[in-house]
């Protein structure tokens, strides 16, 4: 279980900037230890290490092979991938990528870490490819719930391709990590409560369930030291309605309990995502007011007292969904701990968005990655509001004029979700007189008439 660290950075200076802060960071190892002393304070930054389907390499043996690898490359630590030295056959044979994460918290968007100021905590996963399962229901053909070994094949990269506001998907890690930690190290929930219960709310479309399953992921790959085994079970809340009168409640419990039985293995660390909550947790004053079946009444009291049992388990977390949040019951909404607001994707998210999907469509070869001789450079928002403010233009006039019609589309989707964002760029490939079109700067043009299109097509 991890150890919260709390570390104070005080005065380190990187590139004439002082920082000045202090933070609650996760530690891999085991709960009963101690907090680790250091030397000096230093941010703890994770290293995340993805070992090759083929590998049968101990996870401690590649641990130790990359913290050496770090100890002897003077690295600036910034998100993304490192290169693997190829000089050491162990961890070629054996690593498929090697990440970092997690800078920007300490940092934000402008600055990097050097190596003498980092303490690298390295977390090594091998990714499940068994795919998700089905517990089909006695009677139906439906399936009362999918679920998958973590972390999953599936869900790799969706934690970094999802863009929102800064410190929502960073406040969701912390919270989990208090949460398992509040639980294991036995405090009274009769004196400080919390359910291990996250309630994501906002319209369709902002990726809510996405943000679940890969937090699920990302908790999985954290907390594997503590809990060898994840995973996460997705219900199928259509499924636990029954065509027989008062039998939907017997089916929540009948769920719950096979989760139960999951939990009872401590080793397991079990994530339960709920989609589209308000679906069991109806309010039951709609029913007792006759705009509801009473049926829905068994449902809600079920759900409620199933969590309330999970409350005892240390290895649970539930993840649910609304984009109705008035539908659902109060008493459920009172017992999530973090009921955090989604909403379609702010100015600098929607362009950060749209420029994962060009660089993406320059790495596939539909768009050219040079332009006038020179390689496409796509500014990220912070450096191209960094040269809009300085009115400069040190990068080539195309590359300038790139980044700024990029920022023109990203400006025309406001009120877009991001589902409707990341259709963009083939939209925009189908809209284009020649489809054999590589240039960037026509390719943005055309999305920037396709966005006033598709605004002009959706309906009242």
């Amino acid at each position: 279980m991890s150890v919260p660290m709390e570390i104070s950075v005080q005065n380190v200076t990187n590139g004439g900037i002082s920082h000045d802060q202090t933070g609650i960071v996760p530690e891999p190892g085991v709960a009963s230890s101690p907090a680790p002393t250091m030397a000096e304070d230093k941010f703890l930054v994770s290293v995340e290490v993805s070992l090759k389907p083929s590998s049968t390499a101990r996870i401690e043996d590649v641990k130790l092979a990359v913290e050496r690898m770090l100890e002897k490359r003077s690295l600036s630590y910034v998100d993304g991938p490192i290169d693997i030295p190829l000089s050491d056959t162990f961890l070629v044979d054996n690593v498929q990528r090697i990440c970092i994460c997690d800078t920007e918290e300490w940092v934000g968007n402008h600055d990097i870490l050097l190596f003498w100021q980092v303490k690298p905590l390295v977390h090594v996963f091998q990714l499940s490819e068994e795919g998700p399962s089905e517990d089909l229901d006695g009677d139906s053909q439906l399936s009362s719930f999918s679920e998958w070994a973590l972390p999953a094949k599936e869900f790799d990269g969706m934690w970094e391709s999802l863009i929102y506001e800064s410190g929502l998907k960073q406040r969701l890690l912390r919270y989990a990590a208090s949460a398992l930690l509040f639980t294991e190290k036995g405090v009274d929930p009769f004196l400080v409560s919390w359910n291990r219960i996250i309630l994501l709310h906002g319209p369709p479309g902002t990726g809510k369930t996405s943000l679940c399953k890969a937090l699920a992921q990302k908790l999985s790959i954290r907390f594997s030291s503590r809990y060898p085994h994840c995973q996460l079970v997705e219900v199928n809340a259509h499924s636990l309605f029954s065509k027989w009168f008062s039998e939907s409640g017997k089916l929540v419990a009948k769920l719950f309990q096979k989760i139960q039985d999951m939990v009872e293995e401590e080793n397991n660390l079990i994530f339960v995502l709920i989609d589209e909550v308000e679906s069991l947790a109806a309010a039951r004053k709609a029913a007792l007011s006759g705009s509801e079946p009473s049926d829905s009444i068994r449902v809600v009291n079920a759900l409620l007292t199933q969590m309330d049992k999970l409350k005892s388990s240390p290895n649970v977390i539930i993840l649910t969904t609304s984009n109705i949040t008035a539908a659902i019951d109060i008493a459920f909404v009172d017992r999530a701990d973090i009921k955090a607001y989604v909403g379609p994707p702010t100015l600098q998210a929607r362009y950060e968005i749209l420029r994962s999907c060009l660089q993406e469509l320059l790495r596939a070869g539909i768009l050219s990655s040079s332009q006038d001789g020179d390689h496409v450079i796509l500014l990220s928002y912070a450096g191209l509001k960094d040269k809009l403010a300085s009115a400069t233009t040190e990068n080539s006039q195309s590359h300038w004029d790139i980044s700024k019609y990029l920022l023109e589309a990203a400006e025309a989707c406001e009120g877009l979700s991001g589902r409707s964002l990341r259709k963009l760029p083939f939209l925009t490939h189908a809209a284009l007189v020649d489809s054999k079109c590589h240039d960037p700067t026509k390719f943005l043009r055309t999305m920037i008439n396709t966005i006033s299109r598709e605004r002009s097509e959706i309906p009242e």
